[in-house]
């Protein structure tokens, strides 16, 4: 299951809920998901100005709507039991996913703190014309106990400069709004994953939700976004996947840095 290990970055393959359970309790002061939204369906999306299937792998196909709860309930169960007691959770996805996420995180007794709103002001247009333009993704904030208190990390949230983000005001406190635009090619330089989130994204996060040395957990890790920035800010990553490929794209990211 180990495929890679240096002293701050490490990474599994094979099944996420396996590796997950053979954690030990209060191991983790962040993680980081970014479950399947499970949209591969047969339908076509616009990326670059093209149609293409939106196929991203067999891990994307869709599942019956218990079969959907029950493995995001699965592994976030998991992720609370490896969170320290202080420790906490962020998942993204779209509304497909989220609301699931969301009731199985509440039936779990987290502490949701926050849901942030990913604004993408170059987001794709919608082909069908009979929806309006899906341009944001939702990540919900949680930790892991009701009363134990988080990292905030308010002052560098408020006072730094936030690049591209227009609804950021100077020295004014961060709203739950965020506008980043989506991943740029020069983040791609090694290969892509379907889903691939931009740094700029994780660095808000990692950044604002955890300290120097702190150890982060991404259990869907893709390309490793996550892993990436957090080791360029003096934290510590662990990330799970089941596709090699993507793994061995996470290696060169990070041989890269």
């Amino acid at each position: 299951m180990l495929y890679f290990k240096t002293k701050n970055f490490i990474l599994y393959h094979g099944d996420s809920l396996k590796i997950l359970r053979n954690f030990p309790p209060n191991k983790f002061d962040m993680i980081f998901a970014d479950p399947p939204y499970f949209l591969s369906n047969g339908t076509f999306t616009c990326q670059n100005g093209k149609m293409v299937d939106v196929k991203k792998g067999d891990w994307d196909i869709p599942q019956s709507l218990d079969q959907t709860y029950n493995f995001y309930k699965s592994w976030l169960k998991e992720c609370k039991r490896i969170l320290k007691p202080n420790g906490t959770l962020w998942v993204s996805g779209t509304y497909h996913s989220i609301y699931l996420c969301g009731h199985a995180i509440q039936e779990l007794d987290y502490r949701i703190l926050n849901d942030i709103v990913w604004f993408k002001p170059n987001a794709s247009p919608n082909l069908s014309c009979r929806f309006f333009t899906a341009s944001h993704e939702t990540l919900i904030w949680a930790r892991k106990e009701q009363k134990t208190p988080h990292t905030f990390n308010y002052s560098l949230m408020k006072s730094s400069k936030w690049i591209g983000d227009s609804l950021k005001k100077k020295d004014k406190q961060m709203r739950s709004v965020w506008e980043i635009k989506t991943t740029p090619k020069s983040e791609k330089q090694f290969g892509k994953h379907p889903t691939q989130k931009p740094k700029e994204l994780l660095k808000r996060i990692i950044l604002g939700s955890t300290k120097k040395g702190d150890i982060i957990l991404d259990p869907f890790t893709g390309s490793s976004t996550t892993g990436i920035v957090a080791v360029e800010y003096g934290r510590k990553f662990v990330g799970i996947d089941m596709e090699k490929e993507y793994l061995d794209l996470s290696i060169k990211r990070f041989k890269n840095i």
